[in-house]
């Protein structure tokens, strides 16, 4: 069985052309649909076994791509036949490059194309490293698309509405337009076969069958991308795109040979089934897999067809099957050997998600449930990322998107039986001090027996921005006996955790210089409560001020949206450091900032917008600044 993932923008038909592919010897396809809105179909074509691997578009669902493509024999890239369009499929051409995978494009929708093919090939060529050539041209009669041109066999075949097309005589008008494409077809080629160029040098026309081999060897190797031109919906161009795969697409030695150490099988995609429990998608790659076998440090359960019916005894390399009763699976290492799970590859792994939110059960019971219910859910979401808010100690979570999110929340509704209630995420906000402050305070307490006595005096005294907190002492005489200063540091720490305004408290010096001591009644506990008691009221006097964190971001962008962010960053009351073009991304920018970290929600949403879903980014803590406005009130805000 061949494994071919089908990827690209939304609205550009790839569920259609999966579908389609399916269907092409008349068996209705009955995809399997699983979590995230991805699905797997398995069809027979002329003989063999395939089975396409449909990833939802949109930037929210890029973390599925990545866990489909390792375990893929090659991908199909399906856009739109339109040269602006281009630039929506951008992310998906960046990481088809990192993969290294056999990569076909199929231009679809060419019944409503405007464009003429070339464009569109050389608008996706943006964003490509490798060259991406066509392997067909349209035959045009006006605006219409009535056939295309096969350029290695140079047959012509006109469309029939929801018939195969039929083999037609090259059109006169076409022939000079043909051979100046096929020329094209054939210099690309012979970049990468010394025999074909001599026979160019020397023109004499070459064998189809020794371009068929070129062009192969060339698709294995991932040193092109050949273009393909159809329309699903139409069922025009199906038959030559899915020959293509069937001629040209290595089997499952050659993703044994990627994968470097094979494991036993890959997880693709997985679910949370009722009466089932999770449920996986995996594909044999190092040997023949069986149910009691030991795969990722445990026993498999049983193994089903992709129907989730019928029983699987036995699952050579290079086919897929479900397992049930596996819990120990996991898409977080979707490598799995006998004796352990391995991570994916770096390039498949998803970016980090950029929409944060704190979520909570409506009712406080539900705390251990809503825990249990996120650490299943992770282990079948690559892209879902939990973190825990470091005051409140809510649950954080991290998403690809709004749309990722919404889903998230409705299988945490639908499954698990949760009511969740959703906060924004507050800045991490710090405070400091701006002026030195001296502070003298004495513990004392009596109730019978053994009393409490601590005196203490202490200066505190602001540090530059970054320094964090210093703890010095010069006392003289023995005041404070050297047995009880830690407990005064202790104390000074305590109430560092929450200053005036309830943030943590740094970027300043605390100096003991003083104090008194009573031989019975004196001791580390009311040492650290005076320490305490002095510190809060020194942070008082000392015309406390509130920080704000500043992010450094690097927002990975089409070079045609650099310009729009500059505006866009400069709004949200960030400083733009500058833009340069990706070292090996082509087509890509990384465009740096300084950035309010709470302003990076609003980064994220407008992203979506201003660059149509392509951008994304990645933040890290730079410094804090002074904010404006009254302390208190900025706190109680955020």
């Amino acid at each position: 069985m061949k494994t071919v993932t089908v990827l690209g923008p939304s609205q550009s038909g790839k569920t259609t052309l999966a579908a389609a592919l399916a269907a092409l010897e008349g068996a209705p396809p009955s995809p399997l649909a699983l979590f995230g809105g991805t699905a797997v179909t398995a069809f027979r074509y002329l003989g063999e076994d395939w089975a396409v691997l449909d990833c939802p578009g949109g930037g929210d669902a890029l973390a599925w791509c990545g866990a489909a493509l390792v375990a893929s024999d090659a991908a199909v890239l399906c856009v739109p036949a339109e040269a602006e369009a281009a630039v929506l499929a951008a992310p998906y051409l960046r990481l088809l490059e990192e993969a290294g995978l056999p990569t076909l494009v199929f231009v679809n929708k060419l019944d409503a194309a405007r464009d003429r093919m070339s464009e569109v090939a050389a608008a996706l060529q943006t964003y490509s490293r490798h060259g991406i050539v066509l392997r067909e041209v349209p035959i045009r009669e006006g605006d219409r698309i009535t056939g295309m041109v096969d350029l290695i066999s140079e047959r012509a075949w006109q469309f029939n509405d929801g018939a195969r097309s039929s083999l037609v005589e090259l059109p006169a008008a076409m022939r000079a337009r043909e051979a100046e494409a096929r020329a094209d077809l054939l210099e690309h080629l012979a970049d990468f076969d010394d025999h074909l160029l001599e026979e160019l040098v020397e023109d004499r026309r070459p064998m189809d069958a020794e371009l068929y081999e070129v062009a192969t060897r060339v698709l294995q190797h991932h040193d092109l991308i050949p273009a393909f031109l159809g329309s699903a919906s139409q069922g025009d161009g199906l038959n030559r795109l899915m020959k293509g795969l069937r001629h040209e697409v290595p089997g499952v030695e050659a993703l044994s040979a990627r994968l470097g150490e094979a494991p036993l099988a890959v997880g693709i995609f997985a679910d949370q089934v009722k009466h089932l429990g999770k449920t996986v998608l995996i594909r044999a790659v190092g040997g023949e897999i069986g149910a009691g076998v030991q795969l990722a440090g445990g026993a498999v359960g049983s193994l089903v067809g992709l129907d989730g019916k019928t029983p699987v005894t036995s699952l050579p390399p290079g086919n897929l099957a479900l397992t049930v009763k596996t819990e120990h699976l996991s898409l977080r290492d979707p490598l799995y050997a006998a004796g352990a799970a391995h991570p994916a590859p770096d390039w498949a792994r998803p970016h980090v998600g950029g929409t944060r939110v704190l979520l909570s059960p409506e009712n406080e019971r539900d705390e251990a449930r809503l825990s249990t219910a996120l650490a299943k859910l992770s282990e079948i979401d690559p892209g879902l990322a939990l973190e825990q808010e470091a005051q409140s100690g809510k649950s954080v979570l991290a998403t690809q998107g709004p749309l990722h999110q919404r889903g998230v929340i409705e299988k945490l509704g639908q499954d698990f039986g949760l009511s969740l209630t959703l906060a924004p995420l507050p800045a991490a906000l710090r405070e400091t001090v701006s002026r030195p402050a001296r502070m003298h305070h004495r513990h004392r307490k009596q109730s019978g027996g053994a009393g409490q006595f601590a005196d203490v005096v202490i200066e505190i005294a602001p540090l530059p921005r970054g320094s964090g907190f210093e703890f010095s002492e010069t006392v003289k005489g023995g005041a404070v006996p050297r047995n009880y200063i830690p407990a005064v540091e202790a104390g000074v720490r305590d109430a560092l955790a929450g200053g005036p305004n309830g943030c943590p408290v740094v970027d300043l010096r605390v100096t003991l210089t003083d104090g008194k001591h009573h031989a019975v009644d004196s001791s580390d506990f009311a040492f650290r409560t005076a320490g305490r008691a002095a510190t809060r009221e020194a942070l008082s006097a000392a015309k406390p001020v509130l920080l704000q964190p500043v992010d450094r971001v690097e927002i990975h962008v089409p070079g045609c949206f650099s310009g729009a962010l500059v505006p866009l960053v400069t709004g949200l009351k960030g400083q733009v450091l500058g833009f340069e073009a990706h070292p090996d991304a082509a087509g890509w920018d990384v465009f740096t900032a300084l950035l309010p970290a709470a302003s990076e929600e609003a980064l994220a949403q407008a992203l979506g917008s201003a660059c149509r879903g392509t951008a994304w980014y990645e933040a890290a803590l730079d410094h804090y600044e002074e904010t404006r406005g009254d302390a208190g009130t900025l706190a109680a805000a955020v």
